[in-house]
């Protein structure tokens, strides 16, 4: 029998049926609204409760079943970052969670939890000092977004799927309705396009972008493609990509690439990997046991298999929810992303996007049968799956599967104000400031592709994976969610906001998406009372509101860590100009440093590991030779410095325990002299030091 995806042609002509039927519908005048919002997510909710809240009528037009999108969706375990930027409409969603979870008919299969007893990421999953919630299961999210649309009396229609061919209606640059696949037409003033893919923005000739822009494009450092950053989630060991193992003549693994997509920090058009956030339980009461898929091929888990050989023995994360519940997501080499199989997806029909969701499906029910059943997993490793099933009461009317795919990145709207790594870092200003962001610069693996090993074997190796931290929370501008003033003037996108690829990393997180659709909202109801454009809104007033309303617009503290090489004396480099050898990662975590971040060896592989700072056009002369690290009791006291000159030489030790003393940065490794070849440079070692060595910069200061 053909397959497509993992799905059976019967499936796919069936789902091609469903759409032709809906499509040839009659149109039907639904009504007309001040605010029209298209999406089911959560920043679709709070976008149309935040316009209710301001007097103005509101319809939410859902493309999907269920409200929430992928807050209800699985992903309970949420990505907050620093949860003190987290305001507005946004943080009333997490306290009514936690005034759900007070109430002890909630606790079905647990007993409630004393004093904050369920972990979340970045924090206590449960608040009681806040008020607040952060961890919880897919259907109480349900209840809470339903419970708002109840509230404010907001009428919505849900699973009605734009026209993406012919449902937009514009006048110049202006849209005057949209109208659905079943027939229904939405008139509006203004629109928001809440959804994860924006097809609406893409359908109202709105610009933008997929893929991943190359560093140089908007002077970013980890843009494009990312072989030296792609450290975690990588296989541990030697696995080889071939079919038959040695034999390249008998193809290549699915889903492996012969080879990457471009040079590294290079553009490309391919899209960090998807999957679902499964709702798993351990408690037998409540679970729905993992059958194997009806098209079940042993050869597509097949580098699962090997990468277990190689030494992996961690395929998700179990991130506890209440009632014995977990957010399982994507953890090591192999596991529930689906690296390779969503390229499509973005600009996808409809029929083409419902067969990559159950190729996902597939794939992770694939994943947990074989990790319970295949003979060549090891004994302790299928135990210990075998304790695991489907919630039973989580996502009844889909088999116990979220129906919601965890989409970390579509479209990306290209406006003309574009969120890059810099602004994220405080190099570039913000001046419209409308929300916060604070997670990591946070992109999945996007690609495998044959790499060599250290004995120059062919094997398997996963690119795109980076995850650094900015530094602090930091503002997010008006400009990323309104499109070019020519191309469309009622039109707010909260969602897929104009930004660069690594910075929607950290973008586009739940709580943040919630925060930029109350403030979407609030422009487009301040801007219909000023018979304006969204782009003409001042934004004077659009500030007064949202701080009025509970949003967080700034974070004094954000830039105090960092000291801009500017600003110093002498001459100095920073890391990002040094030569790198071996694989040194990148941080913000400790406090003071030079621009844009420090490097650590990560105490591991230290043999080869080195960074050359190189200075050139140096008058001749004397001059303090500095270098600049950050301190912590984990640091190596024994880090080698090598400084040279044409006249001389300096070998140097350095303990980075202690804290710098020059400027709070620097320490000096002693006085040289430049000779007439205005050249010296400044080597740091990591081989045979006793903890993790960081490197920051070096500077030479004239002696005067």
């Amino acid at each position: 029998m053909m397959k497509t995806f993992g799905i059976t042609w019967q499936t796919f002509a069936a789902i091609c049926l469903i759409i032709f039927t809906v499509s040839s519908a009659s149109a039907e005048i639904v009504g007309s609204y001040d605010v029209v919002v298209y999406g089911g997510t959560s920043s679709a909710i709070t976008s149309a409760v935040q316009v209710a809240r301001m007097g103005k009528s509101v319809v939410v037009v859902s493309p999907d079943k269920h409200l929430g999108g992928l807050s209800s969706g699985g992903l309970g375990a949420t990505d907050s970052g620093n949860r003190t930027v987290v305001g507005g409409l946004s943080r009333e969603f997490y306290h009514r969670l936690w005034l759900y979870y007070q109430d002890e008919s909630a606790w079905t299969f647990q007993p409630q939890p004393k004093e904050n007893g369920i972990p979340g990421q970045g924090g206590r999953g449960i608040d009681n000092d806040s008020q607040t919630m952060w961890v919880f299961e897919p259907s109480v999210a349900e209840k809470v977004f339903e419970g708002f649309v109840s509230e404010y009396k907001i009428p919505v229609y849900k699973s009605e799927l734009l026209d993406r061919e012919k449902g937009v209606e514009k006048d110049g640059a202006t849209i005057r309705s949209i109208t659905t696949l079943s027939g229904k037409t939405f008139q509006g003033k203004t629109f928001i396009d809440a959804t994860y893919e924006g097809d609406l923005m893409a359908a109202a000739d709105v610009s933008f972008v997929t893929g991943r822009e190359s560093n140089a494009e908007f002077g970013e450092t980890l843009d494009g493609v990312q072989v030296r950053n792609a450290i975690y989630h990588q296989f541990e060991g030697f696995v080889d990509p071939y079919v038959e193992r040695g034999k390249p003549e008998s193809g290549l693994l699915p889903f492996v690439r012969e080879k990457i997509s471009a040079p590294d920090g290079e553009a490309d058009d391919l899209i960090q990997a998807y999957c679902l956030r499964m709702c798993l339980t351990n408690d037998e009461r409540n679970m729905t046991k993992i059958e194997k898929p009806e098209n079940y091929n042993e050869l597509d888990y097949e580098l699962l298999l090997r990468s277990i050989e190689a030494g992996q023995n961690i395929f998700m994360t179990f991130s506890p929810m209440p009632n014995y519940k977990t957010d399982s997501n994507n953890n090591k080499a192999v596991s529930t992303d689906y690296i390779g199989a969503n390229y499509a997806y973005p600009n996808a029909s409809y029929e083409e996007r419902e067969i990559i969701y159950e190729a996902h499906r597939n794939w992770q029910q694939g994943l947990l049968w074989t990790l319970q059943h295949n003979e060549r997993v090891p004994e302790s490793v299928r135990n210990e799956y075998l304790k695991w099933g489907l919630a039973k009461d989580e996502f009844v009317d889909n088999g116990n599967w979220p129906k919601q795919m965890y989409i970390r990145e579509a479209r990306r709207m290209r406006s003309d104000f574009v969120v890059s790594e810099r602004h994220l870092r405080y190099l570039e200003d913000t001046p419209r400031p409308i929300g916060m962001g604070s997670y990591n610069m946070d992109s999945h693996n996007i690609q495998r592709y044959v790499g060599r090993d250290d004995q120059g074997r062919a094997t398997v190796r996963n690119e795109g994976d980076v995850q650094v931290n900015p530094g602090a929370p930091y503002p997010i501008d008006y400009g990323a969610i309104i499109p070019p003033k020519d191309e469309c003037e009622n039109l707010l996108v909260p969602v897929c906001v104009s930004c660069t690829h690594i910075a929607f990393g950290s973008i586009r997180m739940e709580p943040v998406f919630m925060i930029l659709g109350q403030s979407a909202a609030t422009a487009a109801c301040l801007a219909i009372d000023a018979n304006v454009v969204p782009q003409d809104l001042d934004y004077a007033l659009l500030r007064d509101r949202l701080l009025k309303d509970g949003q967080v617009l700034e974070y004094p503290d954000a830039v105090k860590s960092r000291v801009p090489a500017s600003k110093l004396g002498g001459i100095v480099v920073d890391n990002r100009d040094a030569t790198i050898k071996g694989e040194w990662l990148g941080s913000v975590s400790v406090p003071n440093f030079v621009d844009v971040d420090y490097i650590h060896d990560d105490n591991a592989n230290k043999r080869g590991k080195s960074v050359l700072f190189e200075f050139s056009d140096v008058e001749p002369g004397v001059y303090d030779c500095r270098v600049s690290y950050t301190a912590n009791p984990n640091r190596a006291t024994n880090v080698p410095v090598l400084v040279k000159t044409s006249l001389m030489r300096i070998e140097a030790t350095i303990n980075e325990k202690e804290k710098p003393t020059i400027d709070g940065l620097f320490v000096s490794v002693g006085k040289i002299r430049v000779g007439d070849d205005k050249k010296a440079s400044v080597e740091i070692f990591a081989k045979g030091t006793n903890g993790h060595v960081v490197v920051d910069a070096a500077q030479l200061m004239p002696e005067k």
